[in-house]
């Protein structure tokens, strides 16, 4: 059961596993996308369909003729990857279990948005975890976990597919202990003392760039929100109309700041460089508002820069 293409390698894992079949996979229904409205499917269903496995698409998982679906398939066990909140009708189905893969070091990090929130609150560490169902949301018992190290400029986008792999090695290891009856689980509540870190769904006030903090934490901010869906700031023409300027990419200098928060000024490698309540941090891949996203040099090598404030806010 998932939906994105986070959900993708594990599934993958499976079919090419040599002690386990998928009998179905469950996703979500095709949306309307686009000019066009065409329908949409999720990633996981083209994987499903690439296999040709039967593929379900409820609308909703408490439906009753779903439910005789799943029954009908008769699966020794569920495993679930970014997908939705599954009923108990549901996920207590399987006589070995439903188990769920989540890209963190659970408890830490609860939430639909776990590498995220790991990149921007400047973790050197993160992982995945498999654990067990329960009414209860990412607090089920822990079956397994591995650690991943974060690099210090790693972007969110590239943790993603480190820990789609990791994952996928973990659901294999996980599925043959469930089926050999190894499984030691743990409670969450015995993992850690320390304050619990949540993952939150991105917001757009999450996006939005204060420069009046720390150069260190824009950075993060920027590097946990890129590729997707990008940090922001806002400048103003003369005329006082706003546009948005998203960064996907940045680097801190060794240059403390001399101006005023927000204040900006083009380097002479064609950057934007602006101050932070400490540091100077370089802009290096931009996407200014009406226009496709590339590096700040190319983008400023045709700007008319004249026209527009010298503050982003």
């Amino acid at each position: 059961m998932g939906t994105p293409e986070f959900a993708c390698a594990g599934l993958e894992a499976i079919i090419a596993s040599d002690f386990a079949e998928v009998v179905a996979v469950v996703t979500v229904p095709d949306k309307p996308a686009g000019r066009g409205q065409q329908l949409r499917f999720s990633e996981v269903k083209k994987t499903a369909q690439a296999h040709q496995l039967p593929v379900l698409q409820p609308e909703k998982l408490k439906d009753e003729q779903f439910i005789e679906q799943l029954k009908q398939y008769q699966a020794d066990v569920f495993v679930v990857v970014a997908f939705r909140i599954l009923p108990e009708v549901v996920y207590s189905l399987p006589p070995k279990g439903s188990f769920n893969l989540h890209a963190s070091l659970l408890p830490n990090y609860r939430g639909a948005a776990p590498i995220q929130r790991a990149v921007m609150n400047g973790e050197t560490k993160t992982g995945v975890t498999t654990f067990f169902l329960n009414p209860q949301v990412d607090c089920g018992d822990v079956i397994d976990q591995v650690e991943v190290e974060i690099g210090p400029k790693e972007t969110t986008g590239e943790l993603y597919d480190h820990l789609m792999r990791v994952g996928s090695d973990l659901i294999i290891k996980t599925l043959k202990s469930i089926d050999e009856g190894s499984v030691s689980c743990k409670k969450q509540s015995t993992i850690t003392a320390n304050a619990i870190k949540p993952a939150p769904k991105i917001l757009k006030e999450d996006m939005l760039i204060h420069w009046d903090r720390p150069a260190q934490e824009i950075f993060n901010q920027i590097r946990g929100l890129s590729p997707y869906p990008g940090a922001f700031s806002r400048i103003r023409n003369l005329d006082g109309k706003e546009f948005i300027i998203k960064c996907y990419e940045a680097e801190i200098s060794e240059r403390p700041s001399t101006k005023s928060q927000g204040k900006w000024e083009i380097d002479k490698d064609g950057l934007f460089v602006v101050h932070t309540k400490d540091f100077q941090l370089s802009l290096k891949n931009i996407q200014f508002e009406g226009k496709k996203r590339m590096s700040s040099a190319d983008f400023t090598r045709g700007w008319r820069s004249e026209n527009y404030s010298d503050t982003l806010f």
